[in-house]
């Protein structure tokens, strides 16, 4: 672990913007953010080699994510995007509360479930909320217990899709199988609470089942991918935040980084971006 000595070790030259991923996912919000603010340098690390998140204790998901976020601060990020709904829900209130002061206090790391959340009061009309998610963030209660911070009166229910991870990162998207079990969990989630009207898609690999979801989603409910709020609200945060945003360099470039075999890594992660992708291996 670091002491309060080490945050001298980071670098004060401004550097490009950070976006953690426990695997492939976080390419969805990195295909957003590339949308809305495309003029910013970007590292994007995914921990391929321990992925997936989801089924891990929160002790072992915060000690991975501050490995990530203490990587990516040595790589000279000034600003961390957890995206990843896991980390965001297991890791980053502690890191935020316990590391950043410690680590280097001018640093800022942030998550995926706030931008969200912060949308939906403005969507739904019955104030009938449905998440479906890993297995992970349902049990972690983020998404209800962030809602009602700010939306006292929505209903909020949940619903576990531990299928629909493996489905798209073994390429089976687009196989008439996983109808089943796209249409098998939206159908246990509507059955909970009939009058949901807005659905928070709570991971960021289910954008790529987005053509099945809608299929099976009834008629009148909003289905919401989280990669353009996250990217909106991004460009929001540096707009509010002056001197986060001049440590944020400008030359349009991205690198990747993967715990994987990068070989493995851009096998895969052309379908989350829909771009060839040349990534490298490193340690946390």
């Amino acid at each position: 672990m670091y002491s309060t000595k080490h945050a001298s070790f980071y670098s004060d030259s401004p550097g490009p913007i950070g976006i953690f991923d426990s695997g492939y996912g976080g390419l969805t919000i990195l295909e957003e953010i590339l949308r809305e603010l495309p003029q910013y340098d970007y590292i994007y690390l995914g921990d391929n080699a321990r992925n997936p998140y989801g089924t891990r204790s929160f002790e072992v998901v915060y000690e991975f994510t501050l490995q990530a976020v203490k990587k990516l601060f040595e790589m000279g990020c000034h600003l961390v995007i957890l995206a990843c709904n896991t980390a965001s829900a297991k890791a980053l209130r502690s890191i935020q509360q316990q590391d950043l002061n410690r680590l280097d206090p001018t640093r800022r790391v942030l998550g995926v479930i706030r931008p969200t959340i912060e949308e939906v009061g403005e969507i739904t009309h019955t104030r009938h909320v449905g998440i479906l998610a890993t297995a992970g963030t349902i049990r972690s209660q983020s998404y209800p217990l962030e809602i009602k911070k700010i939306y006292p009166d929505i209903v909020v229910s949940g619903q576990a899709c531990p299928m629909w991870v493996p489905l798209v990162e073994n390429k089976e998207a687009e196989a008439p199988g996983a109808d089943y079990f796209v249409k098998k969990y939206i159908e246990e989630l509507m059955n909970k609470d009939p009058l949901i009207d807005t659905l928070i898609l709570a991971c960021t690999h289910y954008p790529i089942l987005l053509e099945k979801i809608k299929k099976y989603v009834p008629q009148g409910v909003n289905v919401m991918c989280q990669g353009k709020y996250v990217a909106k609200s991004l460009k929001k945060y540096l707009h509010r935040h002056p001197e986060i945003e001049v440590r944020c360099t400008k030359n349009s470039e991205y690198r990747f980084f993967t715990t994987e075999l990068p070989e493995k890594f851009a096998e895969s992660a052309t379908l989350f971006l829909k771009q060839e992708i040349q990534s490298e291996r490193i340690n946390l």
